[in-house]
């Protein structure tokens, strides 16, 4: 059975919440940093050499990408154990989905969520390995703002029929996480010149994915997504 648009353009669209989430926009300058070895004098001033930039940035992402996709894949391989159980899995992971929307909208907040967990390399080794362990270890964080989008996704993962399906559907959520990246990279003066503006509407993003969830937490527990199949 064909896997709908509908899933992808939710894990797509989560990658890009993610990155313009409270937990990641705020520390891309730092990021940009750390995998470049770059300073943030030199960035603003145009001071480097774009091709490290760039490859740097693609191990970077690939780390990630990597912990996303293994995600997926185990989602989808847990929910397929349970599969005589998939309509019950498939109310209860959409009812959490919700919750996680009303979280993120401020309408009821998840004491629990407010507790980090995240990987820090103080060191980051030299080369694109390095940049590769960093995006590994950006995966690995689980902070307030990221944990509810990204359970949202490995959720909808878990109802999948297949784990080629699970992976594909982290893999689109990492491009969607990605992308942004390589953007500002190209377009890092400007980035950095704009980020007190972009802070402003942090949380008008927050509110809106908060409400994306939610609809699609609806749709889920009422097996209805297939109706909006494009």
């Amino acid at each position: 059975k064909r896997m709908t648009n509908v899933p992808l353009i939710a894990s797509f669209l989560a990658g890009i919440t993610t990155f313009l989430s409270p937990c990641v926009l705020p520390l891309i300058p730092a990021y940009l940093s750390f995998i470049t070895g770059y300073s943030l004098d030199e960035l603003k001033e145009g001071e480097r050499n774009l091709k490290p930039l760039i490859f740097n940035t693609a191990f970077f992402v690939s780390g990630f990408t990597v912990i996303f996709t293994l995600f997926g894949a185990s989602a989808t391989y847990f929910g397929s154990l349970l599969a005589e159980k998939r309509e019950l899995l498939r109310i209860i992971g959409g009812t959490i989905i919700i919750v996680f929307g009303l979280h993120l909208t401020g309408i009821y907040r998840l004491k629990f969520l407010y507790q980090e967990k995240r990987v820090h390399l103080r060191n980051k080794p030299l080369g694109y390995l390095g940049s590769f362990i960093a995006g590994l270890a950006f995966a690995s964080g689980w902070t307030p703002c990221v944990g509810p989008v990204l359970s949202s996704i490995l959720i909808l993962a878990s109802t999948q029929e297949t784990v080629t399906k699970g992976i594909i559907l982290l893999f689109v959520y990492s491009l969607g996480l990605g992308i942004p990246f390589f953007l500002v990279v190209l377009a890092v003066n400007r980035f950095l010149l704009i980020f007190a503006k972009a802070k402003k509407i942090i949380r008008s993003t927050e509110i809106i994915a908060g409400v994306i969830l939610i609809l699609l937490g609806i749709l889920l527990v009422t097996n209805r997504l297939h109706l909006l199949q494009v």
